[in-house]
């Protein structure tokens, strides 16, 4: 089979590599479109350390199920990317992506989605819903890390929320917190960018104008994908307030933390989140992902698709592996 391989240095398109094959309570997926995330380009910086098939933005076809429920055969699917050892204290809580032992598809001991065929348990499979296209449904996976916000911290329809980053993290947040009927705003650098949530009906401002503007939020929400926004995220809650950090990135940077304990702020890390919520959202058209797409490319082009996702007039690239 044909896929993105990352080995530490550069990536590169295999072709002659042997198609995997599923172990006990897998399933064996087509890949039908995937999308590159942030995450992928700070593995190429080396985050983690990971070498291999990169990807865990995914849709695809199950066309093969080790075990006996084979109710996802010939099903059109996405896939939760965290694999725990399902024996943990912390598995048996429900908490597999924190287990000490998991593997993280395209991220950390497991093979990614960039290719034609990957695996993952059956359990972490959900069946897209017939109105979604696989362009929309291959956001589920970041969309449900915006959901997981609302998992892990309770927003107030009285709360003033700011999110930090206007990328395609930082939009997905933004919209999917506009669901909770917030005082929201969304901050970013890139006029454009503002406008695809502005046009959702998100309050936008650009990020220079926050500090002069002495504003201060119950709710900040870093997503800006650098190490420096930290700070800038302390600056702008209030005290007794929250900062959801959501960036990922490969080198941290130094930061004075004396504000957080000064001002009794809370710091809560937050990485993936419940699917289910996030395909609903996107079924029932509560969330437009149409607008974050900037380009479609084929895998033979995936180094150009990558060139193309790191520059600043992009948001989503997605890598067609049937084009």
């Amino acid at each position: 089979m044909k896929a993105i391989v990352f080995d530490g240095r550069r990536l590169r398109l295999a072709d002659d590599l042997q198609k995997p094959a599923a172990v006990h309570g897998e399933a064996l997926i087509r890949v039908t479109m995937a999308g590159i995330c942030n995450t992928d380009m700070e593995i190429m910086k080396g985050y983690l350390g990971f070498q291999g098939i990169i990807g865990h933005e995914f849709t695809g076809i199950v066309e093969a199920i080790d075990g006996r429920s084979k109710k996802l055969l010939g099903k059109r699917v996405v896939g939760e990317i965290n694999c725990g050892c399902r024996h943990c204290g912390l598995c048996l809580e429900g908490l597999e992506k924190h287990c000490p032992d998991r593997t993280t598809l395209g991220i950390l001991g497991r093979d990614g989605a960039f290719a034609q065929y990957t695996t993952l348990p059956v359990g972490n499979l959900h069946e897209i819903p017939d109105n979604l296209t696989d362009e929309e449904a291959v956001f589920t996976e970041p969309l449900a890390a915006a959901f997981e916000i609302l998992e892990q911290i309770r927003i107030k329809s009285t709360d003033k929320v700011l999110v930090l980053g206007d990328g395609k993290l930082g939009i997905l947040c933004a919209l999917t917190l506009r669901l909770t009927g917030a005082d929201l705003t969304l901050a970013g650098k890139h006029p454009w960018k503002l406008s695809v949530a502005r046009e959702q009906g998100v309050p936008v401002v650009l990020a220079k104008d926050l500090l002069p503007a002495g504003n201060k939020y119950d709710v900040v929400v870093e997503a800006t994908g650098s190490a420096d926004a930290f700070e800038t995220a302390m600056k702008l809650t209030r005290p007794r307030g929250t900062i959801v950090l959501k960036s990922t990135v490969a080198h941290g940077a130094p930061v004075n933390l004396a504000p957080l304990v000064i001002d009794e702020m809370t710091v809560v890390g937050s990485r993936c989140g419940p699917f289910k919520p996030a395909l609903n959202a996107l079924a029932k058209g509560l969330i437009n992902v149409k607008p974050l797409i900037s380009a479609v490319f084929p895998f033979e082009e995936a180094k150009k698709a990558f060139t193309r996702a790191k520059m600043r007039n992009v948001l989503k690239v997605l890598l067609d592996p049937g084009k």
